[in-house]
């Protein structure tokens, strides 16, 4: 390597992608590589500078001890040759979509979908990524259909007024589009590309999540302070529960047997049993009903549900904190402090750790579940408000608004066997367009 001293960024010096050696070279550009390169910062005048940023035409790094260990090829996972991967990030400000190659930890393409995309999710079963686009106060919205094998648009449906969110159905054949301005919810058919029914439901809904059954929707209705249970079969609302101020998101436990809603105008949690019929396991038919308000932080505005289904965890923004919720028994096992205005939470599949996105601290808190206590906080770009897995879980991808990139965190670093490893940081920061804002993961083989 050829180092020279940056004048943009006093301390750090300018390396050349040319003068890196190919295996310092895929590193820096985030492939995987016969050699692992390990970054331990040892000085830096302005500790907030990334360690790596891809910068043209040189790579911006802070002072670093590099050091070259052997092969550890079980870092990455090994890839069949026909497998893809592809993280989808919407650009709210420049109305496109950012594709990053998750294989090669790399930008793919930016892709025009519409005006102001806020929300996007993959479909569970076909090769389709669905982007919301809110529009403007006073027009319709739309959701454009992103085919994953060739990362175009194929469709784009019209919805309603300042669409939000999506939620597709476990079967992959239909998805409800979160009309805030029209109050309602649109019903998608997939394969058709077309909207075949409008529920309506209350003021200015938020969020909404189909039970894994299938056979639920529950919509946050933040305006109306209230909930909509609906029935998928029937699509008619069949219970409306009151008194969740700024209804803000929704979990629904892996059973579907109960779904927890932050209300976020206020300090609780609301925990709703789901009407069901009555179980093979012997457990009776149920009705919806809700079971209990949780007392937890200031402005819950985001639940984080383990994969199993055991605990819930609710980002409190105004608390600068977390709140553990029992799922089995609605008990609010304790708080703890994360960063400044926590607004995202995200469970690794082990249900071991949950990385908690601070939108003003501009990094990512790293807490052990078993252990109930922060054991790294990551440091990231400026506004980090949307997280994701690899579909193998090694990476995490943090989503910054304010800075406008990606940043990509290595998993196993953060591994809780044992101390906490150097290692649990930031491994590369990958450009994303303006004001991003929600990521979605897509994997798949192609034939």
């Amino acid at each position: 390597m050829s180092p020279r001293q940056s004048e943009s960024y006093p301390g750090a010096v300018i390396l050349s992608a040319e003068s890196l050696g190919p295996c310092e070279r895929r590193v820096v550009r985030g492939v995987r590589c016969a050699k692992d390169l390990l970054f331990t910062m040892i000085q830096s005048p302005r500790p907030w500078l990334p360690q790596v940023s891809l910068l043209r035409p040189g790579i911006v790094i802070t002072p670093l001890l590099i050091t070259l260990t052997a092969c550890r090829p079980h870092d990455f996972p090994q890839y069949a040759p026909n497998y893809r991967e592809y993280a989808y990030v919407t650009n709210g400000g420049s109305g496109t979509v950012s594709v990053y190659d998750v294989v090669n930890v790399r930008v793919d393409r930016e892709i025009p979908v519409g005006q102001n995309p806020t929300a996007i999710a993959a479909n569970p079963v076909r090769n389709e990524v669905y982007v919301v686009n809110a529009g403007t106060p006073s027009g319709q919205g739309s959701v454009a259909v992103i085919n994953a094998e060739n990362n175009s648009v194929a469709a784009t449906i019209p919805v309603h007024k300042l669409p939000l969110a999506i939620a597709p159905d476990p079967d992959g054949n239909l998805a409800y589009v979160v009309n805030s301005g029209s109050n309602s919810i649109s019903v998608l058919d997939l394969k058709a590309r077309r909207e075949v029914a409008q529920i309506g439901v209350g003021e200015d809904p938020a969020a909404a999540r189909v039970a894994p059954d299938g056979k639920t929707l529950v919509v946050a209705n933040r305006g109306g302070n209230s909930v909509s249970i609906i029935d998928a079969a029937t699509r008619k609302v069949r219970t409306v529960v009151i008194g969740c101020p700024g209804a803000a998101d929704v979990v629904i436990l892996p059973d579907s047997s109960k779904t927890f809603v932050a209300c976020s105008g206020g300090h609780q949690v609301m925990a709703i049993q789901l009407a069901h019929d009555a179980r093979p396991d012997g457990r009776p038919a149920t009705t919806d009903r809700l079971e209990s308000l949780l007392d937890v932080g200031r402005a819950p505005v985001q639940l984080a549900l383990k994969p199993d289904g055991g605990e819930v965890f609710v980002s409190n923004s105004l608390s600068n904190s977390i709140s553990e919720i029992y799922a089995d028994r609605d008990d609010v096992a304790g708080a703890y402090l994360m960063g400044a205005d926590p607004v995202r939470g995200l469970v690794s599949a082990d249900n071991a750790l949950l990385y908690v996105g601070n939108l003003h601290s501009a990094e990512v808190t790293v807490y052990s579940i078993e252990d109930g206590k922060r054991i790294a906080a990551i440091h990231v770009g400026d506004g980090p408000s949307a997280l994701a897995f690899s579909t193998a879980g090694h990476l995490l991808f943090v989503v910054d608004a304010r800075s406008g990139d990606v940043a990509v965190v290595r998993t196993l670093n953060c591994a809780v066997s044992g101390p906490v490893r150097l290692g649990c940081q930031m491994f590369t920061m990958l450009p994303a367009g303006r004001g991003p804002n929600a990521i979605a993961v897509k994997a798949f083989k192609v034939s």
